[in-house]
């Protein structure tokens, strides 16, 4: 009855009841949506945290992982993770070169004498080294390193000593693993220079040249092998590190051989010890020790080193005299070196070398003498400079009674022969970006005495010129001479 009586507030009424329950509805849904958006948030927070905790994962084995990046520098050096380096280096030198062997006029020279060209690899070479950080001061360190032939077929050479030696096989010079503080130095064992050779490597501006001093120096006897310029295998030896400027190195080279005269290999190896081809009765050894001392300070280095080669076998000198008069005995070599660098931009070197075989008959002992050499090297820009050297081999106690006969035809009789020598050698060199390119010019002149029979181009380069005609014999007192013009590439 009442909402007939008064109809307009029963609109009213009905009004705010919809109104309320429209309210009532709103509410619900603000009250859905604001769930639905709290629930969106917490979704949201939760798919940032796992996107964060997957970035922090994802650095941490990025940290932790062995990455290869590119050490900046010069150098082709990769750091793999933060512990190891590997370098990938080498060396190249190819040259052009006009040679003679002075017998052109020899009486009985057979075959092609005189001056012959020919296009050289010399001492090329590549290699791989690294190391491996063991704790703060001590690294694990490796080396492999093998000779290149850039312009002659790979393989065994018939232009030198060791011919049956396949110098281009990996691993064919020195190679190592070892151990190495900054602090007590490094213990390493495989192949290397001997410290006798290293110690006054740096003294000789023509290495690896026609006019390289081991034509000379270490180079006992002659001809095409420098027995005290050596790289000794299965050695072990030790690296000091330097105190005040003074190093000390000492190496140990066992001689593996069951033969009680060393005629045989070394036991693994594919030729004599000491280089030459067997039987091994000219100059192959047992044990040998090296060891150096040196002083590099400044505008200073001074050096000193021995080398001893036990029980050299040297049978093959006996040819024409009686059985033991020359035998197996000791050799050993002595040495003292100076290098200076005067303001003028000269440096000069010098050393003094001391030869030695325990001879049985001095007569037949061309082995023991001594020698000298001096260099010259002067810097005409920062990029140019000149070397002048003079090497000069001394008269030994005698020579093997069936040694090479001189020009003239004449036989080698008698102690205390002319066989002195001196070597003359003059280049110019020209460096590109600093010592990573250069390009030389080399010319070197042998002078034997009478019965002297010194080689050129002897220890790295790529062709040796000596005291033998095309037919393979033997002269001595011949004048060498050679013309080398070449390049080198340092990577």
């Amino acid at each position: 009855m009442i909402f007939r009586k008064k109809p307009i507030a029963a609109a009213c009424l009905l009004a705010l009841a919809a109104a309320n329950s429209a309210y009532a509805q709103q509410a619900s849904n603000v009250d859905a949506r604001i769930q639905a958006l709290q629930q969106e948030i917490e979704a949201l927070k939760a798919e940032v945290g796992n996107k964060a905790d997957l970035s922090q994962v994802k650095q941490q084995v990025a940290d932790s992982s062995p990455g290869i990046s590119m050490k900046p520098g010069k150098d082709l050096v990769f750091k793999i993770g933060d512990k190891s380096e590997v370098q990938i280096y080498g060396h190249v030198d190819v040259s052009y070169d006009d040679q003679t062997n002075g017998l052109a006029h020899a009486v009985g020279a057979q075959g092609n004498n005189g001056y012959v060209t020919d296009v050289s690899s010399n001492l090329s070479f590549f290699g791989l080294r690294g190391d491996r950080l063991l704790n703060d001061d001590l690294k694990g360190v490796f080396q492999f390193e093998t000779e290149v032939f850039y312009s002659a077929t790979p393989g065994a050479s018939n232009d030198a000593a060791d011919t049956t030696a396949q110098k281009t096989g990996l691993g064919s010079r020195n190679s190592y693993i070892g151990l190495q503080s900054a602090t007590f130095g490094a213990v390493k064992l495989g192949k290397t220079d001997t410290p006798y050779k290293s110690s006054t490597a740096r003294m000789d501006p023509f290495a690896s040249s026609v006019a390289d001093y081991n034509s000379i120096m270490g180079n006992t006897g002659g001809d095409t092998r420098a027995e005290f310029d050596a790289r000794l295998a299965h050695s072990v030896w030790y690296e000091s590190p330097k105190w005040a400027g003074w190093s000390f190195n000492a190496l140990v080279s066992p001689g593996q051989n069951r033969s009680a005269d060393y005629e045989g290999y070394a036991l693994g190896e594919p030729d004599c010890t000491g280089s030459n081809v067997g039987p091994c009765s000219d100059g192959s050894f047992g044990t040998a020790y090296s060891t150096s001392v040196g002083y590099d300070a400044g505008p200073l280095y001074f050096t000193a080193a021995y080398e001893l080669h036990k029980d050299v076998n040297r049978i093959d000198d006996e040819a024409g005299a009686a059985a033991g008069s020359v035998g197996i005995r000791n050799e050993s070599a002595l040495k003292a070196g100076v290098q200076y660098k005067l303001p003028t931009n000269t440096t000069v070197d010098f050393i003094y070398e001391k030869l030695k075989r325990d001879a049985i008959t001095a007569a037949y002992d061309e082995r023991s003498r001594h020698g000298t050499w001096l260099a010259l090297t002067q810097k005409v820009t920062s990029a140019d400079d000149v070397n002048f050297g003079w090497a000069h081999a001394g008269r030994t106690p005698g020579e093997p009674p069936e040694g090479p006969s001189s020009l003239a035809g004449v036989p080698p009789v008698g102690s205390s022969l002319p066989d002195a020598a001196n070597q003359y050698s003059i280049g110019f060199k020209h460096h590109f970006q600093g010592d990573r390119m250069t390009w030389y010019a080399v010319a070197t002149e042998m002078k034997n005495d009478q019965f002297g029979h010194y080689a050129i181009g002897v220890s790295g380069h790529g062709i040796t010129t000596r005291n033998q005609d095309g037919g393979g014999n033997s002269f001595a007192g011949n004048t060498l001479k050679a013309i080398s013009v070449g390049m080198t590439y340092d990577f």
